[in-house]
């Protein structure tokens, strides 16, 4: 065996090893998310993940920026970022203990407040700050961004664990509560497109789709993040070895969810390669290992997630 052929089998190794040790850790989260195990609400078992993810991804960005010579309120964006998706969760709830029923577009307006109020912070500080180095519109456009691209998302990704909750209890029973499968739908359509894209891209991938944007992305990787989207909203969806569909399906049905939902995870690992590209960097951090950064994780859940969102807040039978 050559010495270059270790490194590959190390790589995968490592993905294999940190994806199963993720996937554990969620399983027993969503299970206990789901079941309300100690009495716990919907989503709040989930929000310390989402959080971790939050405070992970700035931080990768934060450092990426400081390599540029621009250096971001960390502490601020961490808050700001948590705030707009954890003001959801509120949000939803308060509405629930009033109503007995969710408002799942009225409750995003929390997390619209949250993060303009998070922009306003900026802008404080600037203007508190004083400085005349002449890049303080550098730094705002620069906070903008991490607030926007991680915390609006993420915010939908808890709004998705919500848009069907009937009430505040683990007893919901109702004929429109589907609990946490909608969160779930987004989460296997997604990766399992990335998964399928990785495995048909290493294998047969010819053709790059973006090559100077990033050059191991191929039309054959993309054909493959397709089919592993649609597969995944049919076994979520349909739940086929249940012999029967969930009874509340998102607009289009699964084959409308998985191939645009699917999309947009594609368009959503593009958008972090071109934030890469243009901050110089290979992969946004080490801190999973083989599967990079925090941000190479979520990256494709950060477009898809709105779409999720969207399409079942439309849902019908």
């Amino acid at each position: 065996m050559s010495s270059s052929q270790p490194k590959p089998f190390a790589k995968l190794a490592s993905r294999a090893v940190v994806s199963v040790c993720l996937i554990t850790a969620f399983a027993g989260l969503a299970w206990a998310d789901a079941t309300g195990f100690l009495g716990g609400l919907p989503a709040w078992w989930l929000l310390p993940i989402l959080i971790i993810l939050a405070i992970g991804g700035v931080d990768e960005l934060v450092a990426l920026f400081a390599g540029r010579g621009l250096k971001l309120p960390g502490g601020l964006l961490r808050a700001g970022v948590v705030a707009t998706f954890v003001a959801v969760a509120l949000g939803t709830q308060a509405f629930v203990a009033a109503s007995d029923q969710t408002a799942p577009v009225a409750a995003l307006s929390w997390a619209a407040l949250a993060a303009t109020a998070a922009v306003g912070l900026l802008f404080a500080k600037e203007i508190v700050a004083g400085r005349s180095t002449g890049r303080s519109l550098d730094r705002l456009a620069a906070g903008v961004l991490v607030l926007t691209y991680l915390g609006l998302p993420m915010a939908f990704m808890v709004g998705l664990r919500l848009v069907c909750v009937e009430n505040l209890g683990p007893e919901q029973t109702g004929p429109g509560h589907l609990g946490i499968l909608p969160l779930l739908s987004l989460i296997a359509v997604v990766k399992l497109g990335d998964v399928f894209a990785y495995l048909v891209g290493a294998s047969v991938g010819r053709s790059p789709m973006a090559p100077r944007l990033s050059p191991g992305k191929t039309w054959e990787g993309a054909a493959g993040s397709v089919i592993g989207s649609l597969l995944g909203a049919w076994l979520i969806l349909e739940q086929p070895f249940l012999g029967s569909s969930l009874p509340l399906q998102p607009l289009g049905g699964w084959l409308s969810y998985g191939l645009l939902v699917g999309i947009a995870g594609m368009a959503g690992d593009l958008a972090e390669s071109l934030i890469k590209r243009e901050l110089g960097a290979k992969d946004s951090g080490q801190m999973l290992g083989g599967l990079g950064g925090v941000l190479d994780l979520i990256d494709s859940l950060l477009f898809a997630a709105p779409v999720a969102w969207l399409l079942w807040v439309n849902a019908g039978p």
